[in-house]
């Protein structure tokens, strides 16, 4: 529960349990939508209030990364005979500053290993969008690389 004077995206309580994204851009309310109408989307949900942070460095300088949005996908895996979905942490971002570049490259080479390699916490992995006309296709080929590794 939070206040803000940003736009809203209206969510399906079908796929969120929060009742709207909070929109930074019109590419989240894109995201939103294509995550809303996959068919392998369990759930997903913007990380606005939700205290979803990662940290890394530049140089010597410790920051926070919020990604924008964390969706969980059914990619065919099974433990134990029981579905076991992936969690995807996904960014999206129109310009890259260098900022952007050490964000995604911490998400890839420590975090995603990091929690994975601790287990307990689910399967994670990290996506970035960075194109707003191609969200739609470029989230369908992640989801149909994630599932055929899994067949």
């Amino acid at each position: 529960n939070f206040a803000t004077s940003k736009p809203l995206y209206a969510t399906s309580p079908l796929r969120c349990h929060v009742n709207y994204v909070v929109l930074d851009s019109d590419w989240e309310a894109e995201f939103a939508r294509v995550a809303e109408a996959h068919p392998q989307v369990l759930s997903y949900v913007k990380n606005q209030g939700l205290a979803f942070e990662v940290p890394y460095r530049d140089g010597m300088i410790q920051h926070r990364y919020i990604p924008d949005y964390i969706v969980r996908l059914d990619d065919g895996h099974v433990v134990d005979g029981a579905p076991d979905p992936l969690n995807v942490v996904v960014e999206i971002k129109g310009f890259r500053r260098t900022d952007a570049q050490l964000k995604a490259e911490t998400m890839r080479k420590l975090w995603v290993p990091g929690v994975n390699n601790l287990g307990g916490f689910g399967r994670w992995a990290f996506a970035e969008f960075t194109d707003l006309f191609e969200i739609e296709a470029a989230f369908a080929r992640l989801v149909r690389d994630v599932t055929e590794g899994n067949s």
